[in-house]
């Protein structure tokens, strides 16, 4: 259990240097015994092979049995009747290539999905860091963890900054979970529970650090569930099992009514082959040769509305799983859920709500974005936020209202920062001015209030008295019950800093400002 070594038994166990990393020659060598650092695909089937699969179900072949030899037997009699034959293949075929095109239409989205990956990472060789692709990884490789970046491999946590790492994809918890080099002792925690490693498919939300990597591929936390996945095998749904047995039902009793009437035939001195005939014929009309289409084609309107809500269905048949559902059990977490956040309304000083951005806004938008570690980034034509959700959901607020985090950097660099803790419940960022400093503290409204003995509104500043403070609060309290995630901006500009920079320095006598986020 890697977690439970020391930085010490991990090296030797690697045999590594947290100092240099690996050469270029040993993580060849590393390479050609543990292979890439990928997760294995399931074998395509061929085409033919699917298309093939189509006819497993017993009534489909039962029916198709029935054409062949309704068609031997009208050429043997020379009647060139094979209008019925010809009707029950074609519906059969109909069915088989529905299903096969819906099939290979999810397949191609889900491999769409699969290809969500970390393609390049940050290692450490020769004692130089550079880029790689993330397939070359070796155990033993010193890796960088930066904000906004995938872990590309599970790895021990070497050093750490503020780093925080969103696991949704593994324990389906929205909060980022804060990440340290310590050692731990209990050898059956859990995934959500193991803070001093980074797992591969993650994603850094916050802060930096530095690791060293244990398991790469399939060896991973997402590896050994990607093993499950490829060898497991889906059960058969109500649907097919419902439609398996009237098939086995409707074919043993009409085999058995053909058998008997063929009896009786002969019986009689009726020649065989009129009586072959006619008991093809009873089979023929037994089975509703209808049913395998009629489903098929409502199956696939049902999977065509599911897409259009952008869920994926890849076997037909689970559209009437889904539907025969009465309870789904679940929790609200990042599986369920895009684990997205989105600014709904702001909230000035005086109490005023809009989801407008009026002048208080806009000004309060640029302190929010500022005292930020989100980042954002331009690509293929589209900006990108990464970073924690609520940060996020500042950045694209400010975005969609034309405020640029990089231009009002460039204008008001940082210069300092007390990154955000959650005793404090709040983060402060110190940015130069033409002719001084403004100090930007956001975090909850209950602490931040506290350290105001300003408000700002309409481009002024006011005291901050009793009434203003029970006014704020009471909105607070308002929004809080709409089930909104409520986020206070507080500034203050000063010419000079004091000489050792702590929270309890920087973090009074403010100028109270305030938004609220809605989850």
């Amino acid at each position: 259990m890697w977690h439970t070594m020391t930085s010490e038994e991990i090296r030797k166990k690697l045999k590594t240097n947290f100092e240099y990393g690996l050469t270029e020659q040993e993580a060849k060598k590393r390479q050609k015994d543990y292979g890439e650092n990928k997760l294995e695909k399931k074998k395509k089937t061929n085409i033919f092979v699917k298309f093939i699969k189509q006819f497993q179900d017993f009534m489909i072949i039962v029916l198709l049995i029935a054409a062949v030899i309704s068609a031997v037997m009208s050429y043997l009699e020379g009647t060139g009747e094979y209008i019925d034959s010809i009707i029950i293949v074609t519906i059969v075929f109909f069915n088989a290539i529905m299903g096969l095109i819906q099939e290979n239409k999810a397949e191609k989205a889900l491999e769409a999905l699969a290809e969500l990956s970390a393609p390049v990472a940050k290692v450490k060789r020769n004692g130089k860091v550079k880029e790689v692709m993330s397939t070359k990884l070796v155990p033993g490789d010193i890796i960088q963890l930066e904000t906004g970046c995938f872990v590309p491999a599970d790895c021990r946590i070497l050093t750490a900054t503020t780093l925080e790492i969103e696991e949704s994809a593994l324990t389906g918890e929205t909060i980022p979970v804060t990440k340290e080099p310590i050692d731990m002792t209990n050898n059956k925690a859990q995934t959500g529970d193991i803070s001093n490693m980074a797992f591969a498919t993650t994603i850094i939300t916050k802060g930096h650090g530095q690791a060293v990597v244990c398991d790469i591929g399939m060896n991973t936390k997402v590896g050994k569930i990607a093993k499950l996945i490829l060898s497991d095998e889906s059960p058969d749904t109500p649907l097919q099992k419902k439609l398996g047995e009237v098939g086995k039902k409707l074919g043993i009793v009409a085999l058995g009514i053909c058998i008997i009437i063929f009896i009786i035939g002969i019986l009689k001195k009726i020649q065989w082959v009129q009586m072959f005939m006619t008991s093809v014929g009873l089979a023929v009309a037994a089975i509703p040769e209808g049913l395998p289409a009629i489903v098929t084609i409502l199956l696939s309107i049902g999977v065509t509305k599911m897409a259009k809500k952008k869920s994926i269905i890849r076997k037909l048949p689970a559209v009437e799983t889904l539907g025969s559902s009465q309870v789904i059990c679940s929790d609200k977490t990042g599986t369920l859920t895009q684990n997205k956040m989105k600014v709904m309304v702001l909230n000035d000083a005086s109490g005023n709500i809009s989801n407008k951005t009026t002048n208080t806004n806009r000004f309060l938008l640029e302190l929010a974005t500022l005292c930020n570690d989100s980042t954002l980034q331009k690509e293929a034509g589209k900006w990108q936020v990464l970073g924690e959700p609520t940060e996020n959901a500042i950045i694209n607020a400010a975005v969609e209202n034309k405020i640029y985090k990089m231009e009002l950097e460039e204008k008001f660099p940082r210069n300092f920062e007390i990154p955000f803790e959650s005793s404090r419940k709040l983060m402060t960022t110190i940015h130069k001015l033409d002719n001084g400093y403004r100090i930007i503290t956001k975090g909850a409204p209950d602490i931040l209030i506290k350290r105001c003995e300003k408000y700002y509104y309409n481009g002024k500043t006011e005291i901050m008295d009793t009434y203003k403070t029970n006014q704020i609060q009471l909105t607070n309290q308002k929004l809080a019950e709409k089930a909104m995630r409520l986020i206070a901006v507080a500034y203050l500009d000063v010419m000079q800093l004091p000489s050792k920079i702590t929270s309890e320095q920087i973090e009074k006598n403010l100028v109270f400002v305030r938004a609220n986020w809605n989850d």
